[in-house]
Protein backbone atom coordinates (compact mmCIF):
# COMPACT_ATOMS: atom_id res chain seq x y z
CA UNK A 1 0.00 0.00 0.00
CA UNK A 2 2.77 2.35 -0.46
CA UNK A 3 0.55 4.51 -2.75
CA UNK A 4 -3.32 3.65 -2.74
CA UNK A 5 -4.15 2.80 -6.02
CA UNK A 6 -8.12 3.55 -6.37
CA UNK A 7 -9.43 0.28 -5.27
CA UNK A 8 -7.38 0.45 -1.75
CA UNK A 9 -8.69 3.73 -1.55
CA UNK A 10 -12.68 3.09 -2.78
CA UNK A 11 -12.48 0.44 0.07
CA UNK A 12 -11.06 2.52 2.96
CA UNK A 13 -14.18 5.11 1.93
CA UNK A 14 -16.77 1.98 1.96
CA UNK A 15 -15.16 0.85 5.80
CA UNK A 16 -15.93 4.91 6.78
CA UNK A 17 -19.62 4.44 4.98
CA UNK A 18 -19.92 1.45 7.01
CA UNK A 19 -19.97 3.39 10.34
CA UNK A 20 -21.61 6.23 9.54
CA UNK A 21 -24.92 6.27 12.28
CA UNK A 22 -22.61 5.47 14.67
CA UNK A 23 -22.04 8.30 17.48
CA UNK A 24 -18.08 7.21 17.98
CA UNK A 25 -17.17 5.31 14.89
CA UNK A 26 -13.26 5.95 15.02
CA UNK A 27 -12.02 3.15 16.78
CA UNK A 28 -14.41 0.62 14.32
CA UNK A 29 -12.72 2.06 11.56
CA UNK A 30 -9.44 1.85 12.41
CA UNK A 31 -9.58 -1.62 13.49
CA UNK A 32 -11.39 -2.33 9.84
CA UNK A 33 -8.50 -0.68 8.24
CA UNK A 34 -6.23 -2.69 10.18
CA UNK A 35 -7.28 -5.89 9.56
CA UNK A 36 -7.73 -4.74 5.67
CA UNK A 37 -4.40 -3.71 5.13
CA UNK A 38 -1.93 -4.31 8.50
CA UNK A 39 -1.20 -0.84 9.08
CA UNK A 40 -2.77 3.21 8.54
CA UNK A 41 -0.31 5.26 6.79
CA UNK A 42 -0.85 9.05 7.07
CA UNK A 43 -1.97 8.50 3.51
CA UNK A 44 -5.44 6.83 4.87
CA UNK A 45 -5.49 8.35 8.17
CA UNK A 46 -6.15 11.49 5.19
CA UNK A 47 -8.82 9.88 3.53
CA UNK A 48 -10.62 8.63 7.05
CA UNK A 49 -10.13 12.21 8.23
CA UNK A 50 -11.82 13.30 4.73
CA UNK A 51 -14.73 11.05 5.84
CA UNK A 52 -15.50 11.53 9.08
CA UNK A 53 -14.63 14.80 10.04
CA UNK A 54 -12.38 13.52 12.56
CA UNK A 55 -8.89 15.63 12.40
CA UNK A 56 -5.96 14.01 11.39
CA UNK A 57 -4.29 15.04 14.11
CA UNK A 58 -6.84 13.15 16.33
CA UNK A 59 -6.56 9.99 14.14
CA UNK A 60 -2.83 9.96 14.54
CA UNK A 61 -3.14 10.20 18.27
CA UNK A 62 -5.88 7.54 18.06
CA UNK A 63 -3.14 5.16 15.82
CA UNK A 64 -0.06 5.67 17.95
CA UNK A 65 -1.65 5.48 21.08
CA UNK A 66 -2.82 1.83 21.08
CA UNK A 67 -0.04 -0.55 20.14
CA UNK A 68 -2.40 -2.84 18.01
CA UNK A 69 -2.81 -0.34 15.44
CA UNK A 70 0.68 0.46 13.64
CA UNK A 71 2.28 3.28 11.11
CA UNK A 72 4.15 0.40 9.46
CA UNK A 73 3.38 -2.66 7.64
CA UNK A 74 4.05 -5.50 9.55
CA UNK A 75 5.63 -8.72 9.16
CA UNK A 76 4.39 -11.95 8.50
CA UNK A 77 4.77 -13.52 11.53
CA UNK A 78 4.53 -11.07 14.69
CA UNK A 79 6.85 -11.98 17.18
CA UNK A 80 5.78 -10.52 20.74
CA UNK A 81 7.88 -11.06 23.81
CA UNK A 82 6.04 -10.44 26.86
CA UNK A 83 7.97 -7.30 28.73
CA UNK A 84 5.90 -7.69 31.80
CA UNK A 85 6.91 -8.14 35.82
CA UNK A 86 7.31 -11.95 35.53
CA UNK A 87 8.69 -12.33 31.79
CA UNK A 88 11.00 -9.31 32.87
CA UNK A 89 12.58 -10.90 35.97
CA UNK A 90 12.83 -14.30 34.37
CA UNK A 91 14.63 -13.05 31.69
CA UNK A 92 12.60 -12.10 29.09
CA UNK A 93 14.61 -8.60 27.86
CA UNK A 94 17.44 -11.22 27.18
CA UNK A 95 14.86 -13.26 24.86
CA UNK A 96 14.36 -9.85 23.24
CA UNK A 97 17.53 -9.24 22.69
CA UNK A 98 18.47 -11.85 21.00
CA UNK A 99 15.64 -12.10 18.63
CA UNK A 100 17.23 -8.47 18.10
CA UNK A 101 20.21 -9.67 17.33
CA UNK A 102 19.26 -12.68 14.75
CA UNK A 103 16.80 -10.75 12.95
CA UNK A 104 18.71 -7.86 12.47
CA UNK A 105 16.22 -5.60 13.69
CA UNK A 106 14.61 -3.74 16.78
CA UNK A 107 11.30 -3.93 18.41
CA UNK A 108 8.61 -2.23 16.36
CA UNK A 109 10.98 -3.48 13.14
CA UNK A 110 10.33 -5.67 10.28
CA UNK A 111 12.66 -7.59 8.56
CA UNK A 112 13.73 -6.60 4.99
CA UNK A 113 11.97 -9.60 3.80
CA UNK A 114 8.41 -9.07 5.52
CA UNK A 115 8.74 -11.82 7.43
CA UNK A 116 9.39 -11.13 11.03
CA UNK A 117 8.17 -8.12 13.01
CA UNK A 118 9.17 -7.74 16.69
CA UNK A 119 6.86 -6.30 19.26
CA UNK A 120 7.44 -5.88 23.01
CA UNK A 121 4.36 -6.62 24.77
CA UNK A 122 3.06 -5.60 28.42
CA UNK A 123 1.51 -8.41 30.41
CA UNK A 124 -0.11 -10.78 28.34
CA UNK A 125 -1.57 -13.16 31.06
CA UNK A 126 0.77 -16.19 30.79
CA UNK A 127 3.11 -15.27 33.99
CA UNK A 128 3.16 -19.22 34.73
CA UNK A 129 4.69 -19.53 31.59
CA UNK A 130 7.53 -16.56 31.89
CA UNK A 131 9.20 -15.60 29.83
CA UNK A 132 6.71 -16.00 27.29
CA UNK A 133 6.46 -14.84 23.27
CA UNK A 134 4.17 -15.41 20.84
CA UNK A 135 4.03 -15.39 16.90
CA UNK A 136 1.01 -15.10 15.05
CA UNK A 137 -0.61 -16.34 18.56
CA UNK A 138 0.65 -19.35 19.41
CA UNK A 139 2.63 -19.34 22.89
CA UNK A 140 5.77 -20.16 23.23
CA UNK A 141 6.31 -21.21 27.42
CA UNK A 142 9.59 -20.45 29.26
CA UNK A 143 11.48 -19.44 26.70
CA UNK A 144 15.59 -19.23 27.08
CA UNK A 145 18.41 -17.54 24.97
CA UNK A 146 19.12 -20.51 23.92
CA UNK A 147 15.68 -21.06 22.33
CA UNK A 148 15.41 -18.29 20.46
CA UNK A 149 17.40 -19.44 17.14
CA UNK A 150 15.45 -22.83 16.88
CA UNK A 151 12.01 -20.68 17.29
CA UNK A 152 13.03 -18.49 14.00
CA UNK A 153 14.09 -21.42 12.21
CA UNK A 154 10.63 -22.78 12.88
CA UNK A 155 9.22 -19.84 10.97
CA UNK A 156 11.89 -19.58 8.13
CA UNK A 157 11.25 -23.03 6.74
Amino acid sequence: MAHLNEAAEAKIREICKRYAGEPTPLMMILSDIQKEYGYIPLEVQEIVSAETGVSVAEIYGVVTFYSFFSLQPKGKYIIGCCLGTACYVKGAQQVIDKFSELLGIGVGETTEDGLFTIDALRCIGACALAPAVTINGKIYPRVTVKDVEKIIAEYKA
